[in-house]
């Protein structure tokens, strides 16, 4: 497969769209990484079953039914069908960097380097979001206490344009009974 070609069956969005995020962790569904490293999803599967001690839950683990309702109700999944008919294994962006290692082929290779390159892109997208957040964070704060003193100065003026009304004394004769 020429290079050209690769890139644009691995491009960011097509990537992107086959990460979901469970239990806190941002994970690929077992079958969308078998179609990517062009292997059956069994054999992907057979392969992880031989080599269970390189998969500890932080980087590979099966969904519950509850799980998979959730990720079809939500539009992630089109259907249960999309799953193959079991409850998907996910992988984790270290199980998908273990993944290439026990599948041995240059492609399984290729494309975990990609997929490890999108979670890297995503990280950093995170985190920038995560210091523009910041940022605003502290405008705000600094504009709240700019608030209250807009509002004092406010206030003042309101007094100056608008001074109280004392009552004054009536000047002049008073009629009999009046009083002051």
């Amino acid at each position: 497969m020429s290079k050209g070609s690769h890139e644009m069956i691995l491009s960011d969005e097509a990537l992107i769209s086959k990460i979901y995020y469970i239990r806190s962790h941002k994970i690929m569904l077992d079958k969308d990484l078998a179609e990517l490293y062009g292997v059956k999803a069994i054999r992907l599967r057979e392969q992880v079953k031989r080599n269970a001690e390189r998969f500890p839950e932080n980087f590979m683990f099966r969904l519950t039914e509850a799980e998979v309702d959730i990720m079809v109700s939500q539009n992630a999944i089109p259907s249960r069908m999309h799953l193959g008919g079991s409850l998907p294994y996910v992988f984790t962006e270290h199980g998908i960097l273990m993944l290439a290692n026990v599948l041995h082929s240059e492609r399984a290779i290729q494309v975990s380097i990609r997929i490890i390159e999108i979670f890297i892109k995503m990280r950093e997208m995170l985190s920038s979001h995560k210091d523009i957040l910041l940022k605003l964070e502290q405008v705000e704060k600094k504009m709240n206490g700019y608030d209250e003193d807009i509002q004092l100065i406010f206030e003042y003026l309101k007094q100056l344009l608008n001074p109280a009304q004392e009552p004054r004394k009536k000047i002049g004769f008073r009629q009999q009974g009046e009083q002051e």
